[in-house]
């Protein structure tokens, strides 16, 4: 049979249709690739490691977060020691707990007060006999200054009792009540000033609670954040003079934010010192106590603050 040329070119149709089915079933029936293999998990972030605890002289320190009452630091925290002057905080604490109290209620300077400074070689306020001095202007010689005259004086007007000596062991009796009532388990006053007769022991745990609860109280929280006051006190004769009075805390002014609270010294106490700063709505809070001197005390107090900020 003879095959003209349109035979042919059916027959290249043809072909070329075959050829183009046989393309796209390749095209459909061609393996799947494998997936691309999935990128590793980036490893998680390596924590931050803790900022390592400071090394202070003192014998003994506390640090805790003041809202929360976390403890931060802590070394021989528990450790009964004499505790100088920051006894004083307690002096305080007592007299703004009591009951009615006028801060503007005068209180007449006794000889006793001058007599005891002198007797006692003690740190003083420099209150001089006959000036009626108000109840708030004592809490200022008494914190800043840390005058025992004028913590004699609070303790005399605030105790209960027909003498003098009665008045101060009553005071005394209503600190070790505060103590207890605080849940100062190894804190014992026998004095209203920090010159102890051999029982007047705390801890840095339980000074730093009590600076806490006493931080509560707007007047405390006003008098020991104040470096430097002037003021104005009724002399015997009726007259007026001004008594300057500075802090002992050097933290005022010399660390950021601090905001107290009381230093201590004395033979057996060393140096002590109860402290308190805020940062960024942070309050820490913190003692030291058995510092070497009155400068290793305020690196041993900025130590513990920095360290207690971090953590």
């Amino acid at each position: 049979m003879k095959t003209g040329i349109k035979g042919v070119r059916r027959l290249s149709a043809t072909a070329v249709t075959a050829a183009g089915a046989v393309l796209l079933t390749g095209t459909f029936a061609a393996p799947a690739q494998a997936a691309a293999p999935k990128a590793a998990p980036a490893k998680a972030a390596v924590k931050a490691a803790a900022p390592k605890a400071p090394a202070i002289t003192a014998a003994g320190g506390f640090v805790m977060n003041n809202g929360n009452g976390r403890t931060a630091f802590a070394k021989a925290a528990d450790s009964r020691r004499s505790m100088g002057s920051t006894t004083k905080i307690m002096t305080a604490q007592v007299v703004l707990s009591q009951k009615k109290l006028n801060l503007d209620t005068k209180v007449t300077v006794d000889k006793a007060y001058s007599d005891y400074i002198v007797a006692k070689t003690a740190s003083s306020a420099r209150l001089i006999v006959g000036d009626k001095v108000t109840v708030r202007q004592l809490l200022y010689g008494l914190m800043l200054p840390s005058g025992c005259d004028a913590a004699y004086a609070l303790a005399d007007k605030f105790g209960t009792g027909s003498t003098r000596a009665a008045r101060v062991k009553s005071f005394i009796g209503q600190m070790n009540t505060a103590a207890k009532n605080l849940g100062l388990k190894n804190t014992h006053f026998d004095s209203f000033d920090g010159i102890g007769n051999g029982a007047n022991y705390s801890t840095p745990r339980d000074l730093t609670k009590l600076a806490s609860s006493a931080m509560k109280n707007a007047t405390f929280r006003s008098v020991v954040g104040t470096k430097s006051t002037k003021q104005k006190v009724t002399t015997k004769n009726g007259g007026y003079r001004y008594m300057s009075w500075t802090n002992t805390n050097d933290l005022l002014g010399g660390y950021a934010g601090t905001i107290g609270v009381k230093t201590g010294s004395g033979p057996e106490a060393k140096y002590c010192l109860v402290f308190a700063a805020t940062r960024k709505g942070k309050t820490v809070i913190g003692t030291v106590l058995a510092s070497s001197s009155v400068a290793n005390r305020t690196a041993d107090a900025k130590k513990l603050l920095d360290y207690g900020f971090k953590v």
